[in-house]
């Protein structure tokens, strides 16, 4: 029944209710007391439909809808129908749960849901295993009341999620990565993931990388020496020098790229960060510059110092990330053209060295894959210009051993700028011997 014709239908009992009322008042010689009655009679029934349409309502699926009409019914119907749709629904969200934590339970991954205060709200079989966690007595702990480890805990507070934290349960234990994935501002999903493989593999890479290095350092040595003492022999053979002076440069080019893995050997096994030694950026400038000025042939170098900032950091690797990028560009800027060194403050506090160079540029597909061993975006010229594919990889591990990531901004034909961001709290900020704060920092960024 519409809502229309249940109104009409009302009016219409109502009206019944007063005529009748009426009559009886006329027969009685008393109209208003019959009109009364009539009213309460019908106010009776009403609360009479109300008290069963109230039963029902209370478990609509153990018993039958009231058999009422007028406006009653059509409430009784709107209700019947809303709970039709309620059930539906609840069915359907309970299957999807029931779908979600099926295949979530046979996951090869640890899963735990965390609420935003990081205590658990559930997690999976394999997430029991990994962690040791126990059924209902774990829901509702903090994950770091569970897993004692203070990396864990700096990586929950830090609220940076790109990458997994790698943490080792005991002494002997598996080697375990935790990554968080916000999903809601309420919840936050936390993967685990056993990579004790990855990790001894890995570590069994770094070993062979550097005991190879240094096992080619010796005999690279004897025979650097042997080249130069017979390039040196006045009496000989011109023939033989030409042979021998490439002997030579192919030498030296393995002596770079041993000397470079061994730089890598030793990133890699760095297990903390970077101590927080003060560099004079201006300084080491000045000297990277004075550097490329010594080579017989080079570009023209500009250096811009826009804050009187200096890098918290360990100098040696710090001049060795920078030498790298420096020696990159001059490799591929033509004698005419110019490479800019800048050091500045981003508008977020953030130390930054840019290196910027007219070069031919790379291609866009290139970028993602430059910090990668050995990669060359062009192999014959890089090979040509004495590369070794290894030192954008230094730059990159040397970055974060402090930290901080290399930006790279470059298009074919108009050169190249190479960035390394270094965080604020590496940034040591003085004017007069005394520290900036945050809110001077913006006004010390002009030119020197």
């Amino acid at each position: 029944m519409s809502a229309m014709r249940a109104g009409r239908y009302a009016l219409v009992r109502l009206g019944l209710a007063i005529l009748a009322g009426v009559v009886v008042g006329l027969l009685l010689h008393r109209v208003f007391a019959g009109i009364a009655i009539a009213l309460a009679v019908l106010l009776a029934w009403q609360w009479v439909q109300l008290y069963w349409l109230n039963r029902w309502l209370k478990d609509p699926r153990n018993e039958d809808a009231p058999a009422v009409r007028g406006l009653w019914g059509d409430v009784v119907a709107r209700v019947g129908h809303i709970d039709k749709r309620r059930q539906y629904h609840k069915a359907r969200v309970l299957k999807l749960f029931r779908e979600f934590r099926r295949s979530t339970a046979v996951m090869p991954d640890g899963v735990i849901v965390l609420n935003k205060d990081g205590e658990i709200a559930w997690f999976n079989r394999t997430a029991a295993r990994l962690l040791g966690l126990r059924g209902k007595a774990d829901r509702g702990m903090r994950i770091t009341n569970l897993v004692r480890e203070p990396a864990l805990r700096d990586y929950l507070a830090s609220e940076e999620f790109a990458e997994p934290v790698l943490i080792r349960r005991g002494d002997e234990g598996p080697w375990l990565s935790f990554q968080l994935v916000p999903y809601s501002a309420a919840q936050r999903l936390m993967l685990l993931r056993d990579v004790s493989r990855q990790v001894a593999l890995e570590s069994m890479r770094q070993d062979f990388v550097a005991n190879a290095s240094h096992e080619l350092r010796s005999p690279l040595t004897v025979m650097t020496g042997y080249l130069e003492t017979l390039i040196g022999d006045p009496v000989m053979d011109e023939e033989l020098r030409g042979p021998l002076l490439e002997m030579q440069r192919q030498t030296q080019r393995m002596n770079g790229i041993v000397s470079d893995l061994l730089d890598l050997s030793r990133l890699d096994a760095q297990v903390v960060e970077a101590p927080m030694t003060e560099i004079d950026i201006e300084a080491m400038c000045a000297l990277l510059r004075k550097d490329v000025q010594a080579r017989p042939v080079h570009p023209q170098v500009q250096v811009s110092i826009e804050t009187p900032a200096r890098l918290l950091g360990d100098q040696p690797e710090v001049l060795s990330a920078f030498s790298n990028l420096v020696d990159n560009a001059v490799k591929f800027t033509p004698e005419v053209g110019s490479i800019h060194l800048r050091w500045y403050l981003s508008p977020a506090g953030e130390a930054c060295f840019a290196v910027s160079d007219t070069g031919p540029g790379i291609a866009p597909e290139h970028l993602p894959r430059l910090t990668e061993r050995f990669y060359r975006a062009d192999a014959g010229r890089a090979r040509g210009a004495g590369g070794t594919g290894l030192g954008l990889a230094i730059v990159k591990h040397a970055l974060l051993y402090h930290g901080g990531r290399l930006d790279i901004q470059s298009e074919p034909g108009a050169g190249s700028t190479f960035t390394c961001v270094f965080p604020a709290r590496r940034v040591s900020v003085l004017d007069g011997g005394a520290t900036l704060d945050s809110s001077q920092r913006s006004s010390s960024n002009g030119n020197r």
